[in-house]
Parts: structure tokens; C-alpha cells; sequence
């Protein structure tokens, strides 16, 4: 394999163009009109337009993308996550046209994007379920019978859903009929699919989830676990590895079940089996992610393992290399997606010019972006900035690290993750590891971001009093130019407090 198209953009585009330099594998980019001057763009040996910045008119062309790759004799596609990633159509194709597609086969992406499907492929591995349906339900009366036996609350699920569309919590029986109606109807429209289960509702759920490699040789391994319990709006912001609260006994066990997931489909490359773990140490398997995830980087950092050189290896047709017994966990990682949303108005996108983008450095700092300054978050894409992740020994070091890379990371323009990633960093129940998928809920509100300590302000009054008094032009343009200064103070001094 001697030349790989990156069907992607971005910070992904340009970690999975890192890895192939490495290998001295040639790359070919592909943007849009948006992302023309994009640094994935300038950083691969080729770079393809694929049309205008609406990803349906550019990044989500299967067929230009492959007619594009098959003209500069492309060896592989990697698809990196999002848009094509889980497309099995997609997958199909690549490998119809003579070229190698970097992720699993098309029937491992189908039957792990239906989770009614992944929950029939994994019913003969004994892996633990959560309580509920295994089939696709229509009928109301059916739907009381079987929430009545489960016990409420319980929780509709569309089957081919993901970052929360089609699911519905219900309290009671008389709530059951409406939020079916409505869980059927937004998961007909988000994914064409308007099949639903139920199953029972984990009042207070930690998210966690386990990295697996299979090679096309029987071969299947987990690198550990990652906690992603930290979300808003059923997506992540901030994931760790390990979680605080496995012991061995469980880890060995669920990266077992995560194993026998991945042998279920008959898994080839990097995945993610993702799993619900309740108060009283139990686990559930939830889903499988066939694709790179988001949040690989603090799995790297605790295993030593470059998880895209794997893929690649992997798709190469090559024998893993690693062995089970050969992993250890090495210190602690954390990782916070750094979203162009605002956190203070409920994390809703926040688009604009990068005025100032200086990116935090130092010992145990990793910054995985694809923006510079000067340029704009576009709204046709997913707003994340940037993923900041801090390593450490233990923890304790990972936070502190992460703490000090927030406060010198500096964005002036849209509103980022930013401060909430502080918040959550400081919050006793983050630290003492006491948390689950409510902690927005529980925890958060706007409000804890706009303190501002009384001599901060007392020195902001003070300065704008003292432009005042200059004269004429001078003081305008002054003035204008200590109001950039103030804003960046002012956002430092939110992500502190």
C-alpha cells in the first residue's frame, strides 16, 4: 500500500496523514470549497476538490471520491469517522473498484449499525444484555405488555440511532404511547429506519467502552477501557483511560465480551464496543462502533499503540503483531473535545472567525486540530475545534495537566468547550470519580462560567476610565484595541472560575 485517499477532513484527516508519513505511505486529500485552504489539505502529497461545502455536495460523494482515487492510483481509502466511516455501501464499492477499504467489510458495518442486528449476532457469546426486546416493536399494546414486565422507567431506542435521535425515556405506562409515536417518527426521519425497541432504563449509567484490533487472521485483542460518561445531548465532551472505577476482575471481563463482539461479525480492523455500566457494577453491552473513534488518542497514550499504523497493517492483509498478554496500562489520559458551542446557552454552535488561536504546549500535551487562525468554523460540519489531551503518571497529573493546558489554550471568536471542560475538571464528583451520563444535569449550569472575581473588575473599570480621558482618534482606537485584550481576559477568567 503505497498511497492512501483520506476520505475526510480535519483534525482526523490530518492525524491518519501523520501516521501514513511515517510509513512512507503517499497521501491524497480531499476537501470542499469551504476547506480549500484547510491545513489537511496543504499537508498531503495530492489534494482533490470534491465539490461545494455541503457535505452532501462534497465529503459524502462515494462515487467522486472513488473515481477520484482510481485516476491517482490510490491503493486504500480510509474513511477516518463520521460521513462515509460506517457506510457499508460505501465499503462494498471501495472494494468492487479494485481498492482497499481501511475498516471492516460491509457485513460487519451492517450488522453492528442495527443494534436489534448486533443484538442477535451477540446472543451466542452470553454477553450481557440490558433488559428488553430484541426485535423491532409496532404495536402499542405490545409495548405496555412488555414495559409493564420490565418496570419503568424504561427506554425507547431507535435501532439504527446514534447521538441520541429516537430515543425516548418514559416514566409511566400513560407517557408509553406518545413518546413511542414520537421516538418512531425522529428515527424514521434522522436515519429512513423507523424501527424501535425497548429496553430497560439505567437510572444512573456510566458510559464505557472498549478498544478491540482483529486482524483478517482470527486474531482479536482490547486495549482497555475509555470513560466517555461526561456528555451533553447523548455525545460526548471529555473521556479518560482507564476508567477510575473498573478493577481488574471487570476490565478482564468486559474486554472479553468486547472480544466476542468483535468475533461475532467477524470483525477486521480497529473498533469500539460500547457498553452501559450501572450503580451496582454491572455491565451491558450497547453497541459497536466500526470505525476509529473520536477519543482513540487516550487509548494510545496508556498502550504505546499507534491505532491508525494497525489499521493500516491490518488492511495490508499483515498478522497482528500484538498480543493480549504483551498490553499493560501505562499512566492516565484524558481528552476533551474542544466544540465551537457554547456552553453558557445550553452547548449550541457557536461559527465564526478563529481571531486568535494559540494552542497550549508543554510535557504530557497533545493537541489533535485542524484549524488555524484566521480561519472559519463553517456550519456544515460537525464544530469540533480541536481534542486536547493531556497524559500523565496517575490522574492527578493528567488533570493538572489538562487544567494548565485550558488556561493557556487561547480562542477569541466562537465560544468553545472550554470553560465547561475546566468546570467539570474541578467539580468534586469528576475528581473523585462519583459520576455518570447526568453530570450537565446535576451539575452544570450557565451561570458558573460568568464569575468574575471584584478585583478583575474593579481593574477593568478602572482601565476603561482611564481611556476616557484620552483624546480624540487615540482613544478610539485604544479603546477598541484593550476591548480585544479585555474579551480575552475576561474568557481566561470564565475558564478559571
Amino acid at each position: 500500500m503505497k498511497k492512501i485517499l483520506v476520505a475526510n477532513r480535519g483534525e482526523i484527516a490530518l492525524r491518519i496523514m501523520r501516521s501514513c508519513k511515517e510509513m512512507g505511505i503517499a497521501t491524497v486529500a480531499v476537501y470542499s470549497e469551504a476547506d480549500r485552504l484547510a491545513p489537511h489539505v496543504r499537508y498531503a502529497d495530492e489534494a482533490i476538490c470534491l465539490g461545494p461545502a455541503p457535505s452532501n455536495q462534497s465529503y459524502l460523494l462515494a462515487d467522486k471520491i472513488i473515481e477520484e482515487a482510481q485516476k491517482l492510483g490510490v491503493d486504500g481509502i480510509h474513511p477516518g469517522y463520521g460521513f462515509l466511516s460506517e457506510n457499508a455501501g460505501f465499503s462494498a464499492a471501495v472494494a468492487a473498484a479494485g481498492l482497499t477499504f481501511i475498516g471492516p467489510k460491509p457485513k460487519a458495518i451492517e450488522m453492528m449499525g442495527s443494534k436489534l442486528a448486533a443484538k442477535e449476532a451477540t446472543k451466542a457469546y452470553d454477553i450481557p444484555l440490558v433488559p428488553g426486546t430484541d426485535y423491532a416493536l409496532t404495536d402499542i399494546e405490545e409495548a405496555k405488555t412488555v414495559a409493564t414486565e420490565i418496570g419503568f422507567p424504561i427506554l425507547i431506542k431507535a435501532s439504527a440511532g446514534g447521538g441520541g435521535k429516537g430515543m425516548r425515556i418514559v416514566e409511566k405506562a400513560e407517557e408509553l404511547e406518545e413518546q413511542m409515536k414520537r421516538a418512531v417518527s425522529e428515527a424514521q426521519n434522522a436515519f429512513g429506519d423507523g424501527s424501535v425497541f425497548i429496553e430497560k432504563y439505567i437510572s444512573s449509567p456510566r458510559h464505557i467502552e472498549i478498544q478491540v484490533l482483529a486482524d483478517g487472521h482470527g486474531n482479536v485483542i482490547h486495549l482497555f477501557e475509555r470513560e466517555c460518561s461526561i456528555q451533553r445531548r447523548h455525545q460526548k465532551v471529555i473521556e479518560e483511560a482507564p476508567s477510575v472505577i473498573l478493577t481488574e476482575e471487570l476490565r478482564e471481563a468486559m474486554g472479553k465480551s468486547a472480544c466476542d463482539v468483535a468475533r461475532a461479525c467477524d470483525y477486521i480492523g480497529a473498533g469500539t464496543v460500547e457498553f452501559i455500566f450501572d450503580e451496582n457494577n454491572n455491565y451491558y453491552f450497547l453497541e459497536m462502533n466500526t470505525r476509529l473513534q473520536v477519543e482513540h488518542p487516550v487509548t494510545e497514550l496508556i498502550s504505546g499503540v499507534d491505532l491508525v499504523r494497525q489499521q493500516i497493517l491490518i488492511a495490508r492483509g499483515e498478522v497482528l503483531q500484538i498480543k493480549q498478554e504483551d498490553l499493560r496500562i501505562q499512566g492516565h489520559a484524558l481528552e476533551l473535545r474542544v466544540y465551537a458551542e457554547d456552553p453558557a446557552n445550553n452547548f449550541l454552535p457557536s461559527i465564526g472567525r478563529l481571531e486568535r488561536y494559540r494552542a497550549p504546549k508543554g510535557v504530557g500535551v497533545r493537541l489533535d486540530d485542524g484549524y488555524e487562525e484566521g480561519m472559519e468554523i463553517p456550519i456544515y460540519y460537525d464544530p469540533m475545534i480541536a481534542k486536547l489531551i493531556t497524559y500523565g503518571k496517575d490522574r492527578e497529573e493528567a488533570i493538572s495537566r489538562m487544567l494548565r493546558a485550558i488556561e493557556e489554550y487561547e480562542i477569541d471568536g466562537p465560544a468553545t468547550t472550554l470553560p465547561f471542560g475546566r468546570f467539570a475538571l474541578e467539580h468534586e464528583a469528576f475528581v473523585s470519580g462519583k459520576f455518570d451520563t447526568h453530570f450537565v444535569k446535576n451539575y452544570f449550569r450557565p451561570e458558573l462560567l460568568q464569575k468574575e472575581e471584584p478585583e478583575e473588575e474593579l481593574l477593568a473599570a478602572m482601565l476603561v476610565a482611564h481611556l476616557l480621558d484620552q483624546k480624540g482618534n487615540k482613544a478610539s482606537a485604544t479603546t477598541a484595541s484593550n476591548n480585544q485584550a479585555a474579551k480575552r481576559s475576561a474568557w481566561k477568567d470564565r475558564a478559571m472560575h
